[in-house]
């Protein structure tokens, strides 16, 4: 099957999104003894595009960061792996905060979000100039914290979707619903709203149902057959071109059991394709992130024109290497990538 999207051959993919500290226990350490925090920086948006700055695509950050030093020690943590943050709007009093409290075997991680009165969520719609933000962009990302932030958010990512739609840029869309951010009612009714302008999805299952409607092939356990049911349920729903859907479950050992499944279709006339991952069992160093390298992996294959299969091998081979990095930003290179995803082994020492 051809690639599903008509994308143009040169342009960065331009991700809107918050920038973002982030602060964790040292160890296996809880919060209430932490007396010390491990910095970092990160941010949906923001990781997608160093993943593809890291694998040679041209990527550019769209944010408002304060002008202060941490605004920039944030924005060098970027540009030190190629992104382009030339057009971050500098000012507003502070960076959004998360907290993270590590995980180990029966006890998961924990997050606690500190964004209230950050540049970004006090940014105004008229700061973001889009014709010049999006010009010559060929594709445009976003995920559901940036609706989650406030309305004035909103109301920007809206006037950059109908603009991308204007110019025929291609849009992707990863929900990452934070219940501590909003309800699944409001997430919901705004999600529904941005979904008409949206080209590709990432998601899950039960991302489908809770927010979109699907009825749940399955109660609570997902398959490949529930999954698929799912898709093309919300493929006849839409205008998407492509859905990615990732599931995972977690045991008392804390072995994760990670999958994912990836429709496409190059018209509405055609039947779509749906492919699936086998089930991957792991033990992760840091799982936060993993989304965003499987959401940037999946951009990169639809970009250059890859068949279903290398596209999700790809994007889910970037995830699971994810999982073995500390901090947010996928570190690891194509042919690594590559590696996995063709059935080779990157466990042996290598000299």
């Amino acid at each position: 099957m051809s690639s599903p999207l008509e994308v143009p051959h040169i342009g960065p993919i331009v991700c809107f999104g918050e920038a973002l500290l982030r602060l964790d226990t040292p160890g296996n350490k809880r919060f209430i003894q932490a007396d010390q925090f491990l910095a970092s920086y990160a941010g949906g948006e923001a990781n997608v595009a160093v993943a593809l700055s890291y694998w040679g695509l041209p990527a550019r950050l769209v944010s408002k960061v304060p002008a202060h030093e941490l605004g920039a020690a944030c924005l060098k943590a970027y540009q030190a792996y190629g992104v382009d943050t030339s057009h971050v709007i500098r000012g507003g009093k502070r960076l959004g905060i998360f907290f993270v409290e590590s995980s180990t075997s029966l006890r998961g991680p924990q997050v606690l979000y500190d964004r209230a009165g950050s540049s970004f969520a006090e940014s105004k719609p008229e700061e973001y100039h889009w014709p010049d933000l999006l010009d010559g962009a060929r594709w445009f990302h976003f995920t559901g914290t940036v609706p989650a932030v406030g309305a004035e958010t909103k109301a920007a990512l809206l006037a950059a979707l109908k603009l991308c739609r204007e110019r025929g840029i291609v849009v992707s869309f990863d929900v990452g619903y934070r219940s501590a951010l909003w309800s699944v009612e409001e997430a919901g009714k705004v999600f529904r709203e941005l979904i008409p302008w949206v080209d590709v999805l990432i998601g899950s299952e039960q991302d489908a149902t809770q927010f979109f409607g699907i009825p749940a092939a399955t109660a609570g356990l997902s398959t490949p057959e529930s999954r698929e049911l799912s898709l093309r349920a919300l493929a006849d729903r839409t205008s998407l071109k492509a859905i990615l859907y990732s599931h995972r479950t977690v045991n008392n050992l804390g072995v994760h059991r990670y999958f994912a499944s990836l429709l496409t279709r190059t018209s509405s006339e055609e039947p779509a394709s749906v492919v699936h991952t086998a089930n991957q069992e792991l033990m992760p160093v840091d799982r936060i992130g993993t989304g965003d390298a499987l959401a940037a992996g999946l951009i990169r294959g639809l970009l250059l024109g890859h068949a279903p299969r290398e596209v999700l091998d790809f994007a889910f081979a970037a995830a699971l290497l994810k999982h073995s990095i500390e901090g947010d930003f996928a570190l690891v290179n194509v042919p690594e990538i590559q590696r996995l995803a063709t059935g080779g082994s990157l466990a042996q020492v290598r000299r």
